[in-house]
């Protein structure tokens, strides 16, 4: 890397000076700067570990926050953190030679989760409940070693969106991923800067970018998974109906507690 460069440079060196990608990257950057605002995320001081899967979502992430930061919007300060969870053919050298050749801060972390989710979990189940639930207590563990305050993660607005459809047809209750929350310890902010990012506009930003995706094998190479019948529901609805995702999504913005038939949000006597 050359020393009289910064990450920040380095990261966004090669991008397409087109105005196409140009109107893309500002738009991003003006979601998520909406996000950290609207969700009180600054006021999450100190350290952040952002999550870094290797997918365009998470390299995506990463690579907004630290021009915010570079731009002085973001005060954090931003610790890139891979868990290699084990599976097999994982490329361990592509995200330390990227994060590297870059100069950005990372720590990289072995755990072999892959090999727990597949002896736990019967032949023809999907691994994603348990796969999840192995890498966040990782990922809270290693925010403590590093004395982080948040654990920052790459949802975008079509997960919170494939969560609230997958909570209501099968867990039985209206309720999605938030931008923000704390964990049930009370000690670390879980934060989602990219909440009211498309993942469209995010693939292509990672086009552009050429990030070194690296494909879950793991969860990916399964079929049938019900996360994936909401996606295709949602692109089904928005051909047929287009606009009908951003309607959606503003109804999560606009609750009305008395028109639901929860007793416990709202006193209807």
């Amino acid at each position: 890397m050359d020393q009289s460069t910064t990450p920040i440079q380095n990261l966004f060196a090669d991008m397409p000076k087109s105005v196409e990608f140009g109107k893309l990257r500002k738009r991003l950057l003006r979601q998520v700067e909406t996000a950290l605002n609207t969700y009180h995320m600054h006021d999450v001081k100190g350290r952040w570990l952002v999550a870094l899967s290797g997918g365009k979502d998470s390299y995506g992430l990463l690579a907004l926050l630290l021009e915010l930061q570079s731009r002085g919007v973001l005060k954090q300060e931003i610790l890139a953190c891979n868990l290699d969870q084990g599976q097999p053919n994982f490329p361990k050298e592509i995200l330390p030679s990227y994060l590297d050749s870059l100069g950005i801060s990372h720590r990289i972390e072995y755990r072999d989760t892959y090999s727990i989710v597949t002896d736990k979990v019967a032949e023809g189940n999907t691994y994603c409940s348990l796969c999840s639930r192995l890498r966040r207590g990782h990922l809270y563990r290693i925010a403590r070693e590093e004395a982080c305050s948040a654990v920052v993660l790459g949802h975008h607005r079509d997960d919170v969106l494939e969560t609230f459809l997958l909570n209501m047809f099968f867990g039985g209750k209206m309720a999605t991923m938030p931008p923000k929350l704390i964990n049930d310890e009370g000690d670390l902010a879980v934060l989602r800067p990219l909440s009211l990012c498309e993942e469209q506009d995010l693939l292509k930003f990672a086009d552009g970018m050429q990030f070194p995706i690296i494909p879950c094998d793991l969860c990916g190479s399964q079929d049938g998974l019900q996360r994936q019948m909401m996606k295709q529901m949602l692109v089904d609805m928005e051909r047929k109906s287009p606009g009908r995702k951003d309607r959606m999504f503003a109804a999560l913005q606009n609750v009305n507690a008395s028109h639901l038939l929860d007793p416990k949000l709202f006193d209807f006597s």
